[in-house]
């Protein structure tokens, strides 16, 4: 576990002081409406921990990611962004909206998720830009310590948390301009199809973000006008958008029409967007691909490959002809056939799990069926990453989950942690959409026990 010892001496205090599996959450419920919350009403018995040292290498290592995720436009395309996006897998109108406005810094928000192995974490994606969620997370930290063990545990080992939505406004400020405070209205824009399911999420984070002095209003893309020179929501003139719909959503019939204008208008500089499309150039999976690559080793510095070294699982563009597997050459396809127990497929470029394909849960037929179809096409294969559980209490005693632990990134550097849990152990993905359960986390900083 990334922290037994933390872990096994709350454990331990929980047990003498009569903790139940279900105080935490009862405390957290009572607090503020899980259901509109990332968590979706679903949350685990206790929070997570991480002791000082992991927690520093891996803010440390995800630095070295980010730095050299996005420097491989300029490292290994001359600069060239639309070489860059079609490489990882976007399609020519993708390509041609991650160009839009392409001179506009890239966004330091960022989470990347991760499974953590015996060995250290492992990262399974990560996503760049406004549009990664589960920044709600604080409020969990919060409302879990108005237990008083919990609360009395987190100040006797001088334990913290980062407020996720907090970081996220000061990211906002420093990457558009604006202050917080100054009654700038930020548009939390959805796609139409998704607003129902998310707009009380968001309304709940506008609510928290309020008290820090940022208006931002939910809302979706059919909502917003483009006239007199700005982009307007009903009456107001939207200072930013804060974009929630993703560059998939181009593909949709009505997908042009809707996100067009206000590509458009921000190119002509009369709304700035949180954060531009080319935000998630960096967050496909060929992205990661291409650092997984031997062949490009040489486009990193060596702190940059140390991290990626301990971070970065096997994965390939899936590609016909020969890769290197282990030191050695193999013919991809054949190699994929082979190890089909170790592989996933996954698309470049969507998200919550969607279209993703696991080896080790799929017969030998439908796994060549679904490589062969997706030959050549915008798919990775990455090598699975076998997560060692975590125990929570439960109802039978200790149970083990497997646990996706989503750490974030922001102008003032780490952004807090969301994590999410599933009981299965042979899990493909922990997905919210899906049934998993969330926690909160709480870290040691620097100068504390190690």
């Amino acid at each position: 576990m990334p922290d037994d010892r933390l872990t096994a001496l709350y454990l331990k205090e929980a047990v003498a002081r009569g903790v139940t599996p279900t105080d935490l959450p009862d405390a957290a419920a009572r607090e503020l409406d899980l259901t509109q919350t990332s968590f979706r009403g679903r949350c685990l018995s206790r929070p997570v921990f991480l002791g000082h040292a992991e927690h520093a290498r891996l803010v440390a290592d995800l630095d070295n990611l980010y730095a050299a995720l996005t420097a491989l436009p300029d490292r290994r395309f001359g600069g060239d962004l639309g070489a860059f996006a079609r490489a990882v897998g976007l399609t020519a109108k993708q390509a041609a909206a991650v160009q839009m406005a392409a001179e506009t810094p890239l966004t330091r928000l960022a989470r990347a998720d991760l499974y953590h192995e015996a060995d250290g974490f492992r990262l399974l994606e990560i996503n760049i830009g406004g549009t990664i969620g589960g920044g709600d997370n604080a409020m969990v930290n919060r409302a879990m310590l108005t237990n008083p063990v919990l609360a009395g545990f987190v100040l006797a080992h001088s334990l913290r948390y980062t407020d996720t939505l907090a970081e996220i406004a000061h990211t906002i400020a420093a990457e558009t301009g604006i202050s917080l405070g100054d009654g700038s209205l930020v548009a939390a824009v959805l796609w139409p199809p998704t607003a129902s399911r998310f707009t009380g999420v968001l309304q709940t984070s506008a609510n928290d973000l309020a008290k820090l002095g940022l208006d931002m209003v939910p809302c979706h893309l059919g909502h917003l006008s483009v006239h007199d020179h700005r982009v307007w929501l009903d009456q107001r003139p939207v200072d930013v958008i804060y974009r929630v719909f993703m560059i998939e959503n181009l593909l949709e019939p009505d997908g042009p029409a809707l996100i067009d204008p206000i590509l458009q208008s921000a190119e002509r500089g009369e709304v700035k967007i949180f954060t531009p499309m080319h935000s998630q150039l960096y967050s496909s999976k060929g992205a990661l691909a291409l650092l997984s690559d031997e062949a490009n080793r040489d486009l990193c510095t060596p702190a940059e490959l140390d991290s990626m070294d301990r971070l970065l699982p096997w994965t390939r563009m899936l590609r016909p002809g020969p890769v290197t597997v282990g030191g050695e050459q193999a013919d991809l396809l054949d190699y994929a056939t082979g190890h089909r127990a170790d592989l996933i497929l996954k698309p470049t470029a969507r998200h919550g799990g969607l279209g993703i394909v696991t080896g080790w849960r799929t017969g030998a037929e439908d796994w060549d069926r679904h490589l062969r179809a997706a030959l050549g096409g915008p798919f990775v294969l990455q090598r699975r990453v076998r997560p060692e559980p975590e125990v929570f209490p439960g109802d039978g005693g200790l149970e083990p989950w497997v646990l996706t632990w989503g750490a974030y990134l922001g102008h003032r550097g780490y952004g807090g942690m969301w994590v999410r849990g599933e009981a299965n152990p042979n899990t493909g993905g922990v997905n919210m959409a899906t049934g998993a359960f969330a926690t909160c986390c709480f870290h040691e900083p620097a100068g504390t026990a190690s």
